[in-house]
């Protein structure tokens, strides 16, 4: 069982680990490590998050990949994505995209977590024959706010006045979604870390 008093420990320079986690997704490294190399602007990784999935474009299979890496005082958030040629770029191409938010920007950091077998739950362990569960980790610094509304209602059922709309609005930048399945019980103990880091950061 986990000390929730505990102290959180100095977290080292994750850096080359990071560049090797983009190594082994394969996935155009040099491409992604300059985009980011970018936004990080020589400061060190405390901790990443890397997802490779697909996409599919018609009868065609197209990669994308996010990061989210956090230095000192930022969230680094990088996109690369992979097209097709088109009529203005004649050859296959990527696209990349980041955005260094500062960590006293970020209002929200949201963990929806899957715990398959929870009887038998141990910090740390996933069981591969449950599943393995899911994370997903939502980030908001104040950018994109969505907007739920629907129609007001009484507690009277037989009423038919206007009421007007109640709603609710979430802040939710960016939304990742991480599954044993797909990811493997390493990528959901990383999206974990990576929450934890992350809101201790936000924290102070």
């Amino acid at each position: 069982m986990r000390d929730l008093n505990a102290p959180v420990p100095e977290l080292a320079d994750a850096s080359a680990a990071l560049r090797d986690a983009i190594d082994r997704c394969g996935y155009y490294p040099d491409v992604v490590t300059d985009s980011l190399a970018i936004a990080i602007a020589g400061e060190p990784i405390r901790a990443f998050v890397l997802q490779h999935e697909p996409t599919f474009d018609r009868d065609e299979v197209r990669r994308h990949i996010t990061i989210l890496a956090l230095t000192p005082s930022r969230l680094i958030v990088g996109h690369t994505d992979e097209h097709a040629a088109d009529d203005l770029i004649r050859a296959p191409y990527a696209s990349t995209s980041t955005e260094a938010i500062p960590l006293n920007r970020v209002n929200a950091v949201v963990v929806n977590r899957v715990v398959p077998n929870p009887a038998g739950y141990a910090p740390g362990k996933a069981d591969p024959a449950a599943g393995g569960g899911e994370v997903v980790l939502t980030i908001g610094w104040g950018m994109v706010n969505r907007i739920d509304l629907e129609p007001a209602v009484c507690a009277d059922p037989n009423c038919e006045a206007d009421h007007g709309y109640t709603g609710s609005v979430a802040a939710d930048d960016i939304s990742l979604r991480i599954s044993a399945a797909a990811d493997g019980p390493a990528g959901i103990q990383q999206a974990l870390d990576f929450a934890a880091a992350l809101s201790f950061a936000t924290s102070r």
